[in-house]
């Protein structure tokens, strides 16, 4: 498990790996629908734990994934502080009050409303991420394609799903070797001896051909395909769908709380409206 990569081509043994994969597409599809409906901490925050466990419970390379979560938590932080400098009292028209922390000057000043607002919007983001992250962990190609074409999508667009997915390893991996016959030799792509803007370029110059010859392999696969008889039939399966394990059956009483509590969430922003966001004083 230490070597799981982001796009999995071999199932893995955990409780979440030995899922099929219609009920990974519709764990994933559900729960990102919920995340999107709602503003309430309340919700948002048993999520995020539900989904760290998850993740935790992966086994996946932290060192594949640190690097990833760093940037998303620093985007995102980044983006509330631009918020912050262009509406300090932000939580007022999203929360309904305006409880003054800290006043730098006139303009800028700290509330209590907007530091909940961000607290809100950042642990939504972070719940939408992480169940992302769970999602593409667990799920291999072939089981991605099941599973979208288990809720009704064509099977040719879940091919192609499928094999957009399949090729992403072989083009890291691919990179990964140029690269390294590259430094072998002499270009120099360490990061304390090169600037950003040589790195780009140069990593780029080896990425571009690489998506390239990926086209073609595509093309080469395609042809294989037409060959087959591919889309001649109105349906197909799936030989990585295998029967439902006692999983499966346990993580259908999810999906229908799941659908429940967003039928739930739709009846309250109708009846009450979705302009404020929950907080504990209002």
């Amino acid at each position: 498990m230490n070597n799981r990569l982001f796009i999995n081509l071999h199932p893995g043994t955990t409780y979440i790996d030995k899922l099929t994969g219609k009920t990974k597409v519709r764990l994933f599809l559900l729960f990102i629908v919920i995340l999107i409906a709602t503003w309430d901490l309340r919700i948002i925050l048993p999520l995020f734990v539900l989904f760290l466990i998850a993740l935790l419970s992966l086994h996946p390379s932290w060192k594949r994934i640190r690097p990833l979560v760093i940037f998303v938590v620093a985007v995102n932080l980044l983006n509330l502080f631009l918020m912050w400098l262009v509406e300090p009292d932000y939580g007022l028209q999203m929360v309904g009050g305006s409880t003054i922390l800290f006043r730098f000057n006139s303009y800028a000043i700290v509330t209590r409303e907007t530091m909940w607002y961000f607290l809100v919007r950042f642990m939504k983001f972070m719940a939408t991420f992480l169940v992302s992250l769970v999602f593409i962990q667990s799920i291999t190609p072939s089981e991605l394609a099941a599973g979208l074409y288990s809720i009704r999508m064509p099977y040719k667009g879940c091919f192609i799903v499928e094999l957009a997915f399949r090729y992403i390893p072989d083009i890291a991996r691919d990179f990964s070797n140029i690269k390294i016959s590259m430094q072998a030799r002499g270009m120099e792509l360490d990061s304390r001896k090169t600037k950003l803007s040589t790195r780009l370029k140069q990593n780029v110059l080896i990425l571009a051909p690489l998506i390239i010859t990926s086209f073609d392999r595509v093309g080469n696969i395609a042809n294989a395909m037409d060959l087959r008889g591919f889309g001649k039939e109105k349906t197909r399966t799936y030989y990585s769908e295998h029967e439902d394990t006692p999983g499966d059956r346990q993580m259908r009483i999810v999906i229908l709380l799941q659908i429940v509590l967003f039928v739930l969430l739709v009846i309250h922003n109708i009846r009450f409206g979705s302009d404020l966001i929950w907080s504990p004083w209002y």
